[in-house]
């Protein structure tokens, strides 16, 4: 049977990323998989979209960026190698937890009496911070 060929369209976006981040800037993290496993180190980044945490001094890579002018010299930025942290899959890191002898636990949320959200320690049940 004839099928006519598909019109080419615009690119298809990727999907986003549907899961659930629990994690929140500052949380302390250790890295469970990849090249840099077994690494602590705070979250300063979360892309909820695309379902990643940038974690400092994690999965460092190197950037060679050009050198730019910005109108006059004092704002010229210098050009050369940048060491930046990229983006993790949040499934490859998990919190510590400082209660428990800084073990990683996944995290559980649950509503208090008076009907806060607080996030609880899965493996201590123990009240993570949430700032």
């Amino acid at each position: 049977m004839y099928s006519p060929p598909r019109k080419a369209g615009p690119r298809r976006q990727q999907p986003k990323y549907t899961g659930k981040i629990r994690l929140n800037v500052g949380d302390t993290v250790r890295v469970i998989a990849g090249k840099d496993k077994g690494k602590v180190g705070p979250v300063t980044r979360i892309l909820p979209h695309e379902g990643k945490v940038v974690v400092e001094g994690v999965n460092i890579v190197i950037k060679h960026q050009k050198p730019r002018n910005q109108g006059n010299a004092a704002q010229s930025q210098q050009g050369g190698r940048v060491e930046l942290a990229a983006p993790l899959h949040v499934a490859k890191v998990q919190l510590v937890d400082p209660a428990d002898n800084n073990k990683t636990t996944r995290i559980g949320i649950r509503i208090d009496a008076d009907g806060t959200r607080v996030r609880i320690a899965k493996k201590s049940g123990g009240v993570i911070d949430n700032g």
